[in-house]
């Protein structure tokens, strides 16, 4: 499954707009830095799978929104929050082989 980051961006944005927040404040929110989701909302900048778990807390939402245009709403939301916490702590290796996971579970028909 090819991640079309055009489209992500756009999804990004979409969401903030609706909201009515100000780049700046989903940045300071998402704790990423300054001018960083700009570049994502343009395609120009790559997020990682972290960053985009930060981006649909901030924003309130979820991951799948951002990644495959579909919202699943959890009636607590904290199932996001415990795995965003978790790939928190990882190093490079583990975020990698979290991103081929969940790559691979996106495709999977359950």
């Amino acid at each position: 499954m090819e991640l079309d980051y055009s489209l992500i961006g756009k999804r990004i944005s979409r969401r903030r707009k609706e909201l009515g927040l100000k780049q700046s404040t989903v940045e300071e929110k998402a704790g990423i830095g300054y001018k960083y989701l700009s570049g994502i909302e343009r395609a120009v900048s790559i997020p990682s799978i972290e960053v985009i778990m930060r981006l649909a807390i901030a924003l309130d939402t979820t991951p799948d929104e951002f990644l495959v245009g579909a919202v699943k709403h959890l009636e607590d939301g904290e199932g996001w929050r415990e795995v965003a916490e978790l790939l928190r702590n990882m190093d490079e290796k583990q975020l990698e082989m979290a991103r081929c996971f969940l790559l691979w579970l996106s495709e999977q028909r359950l």
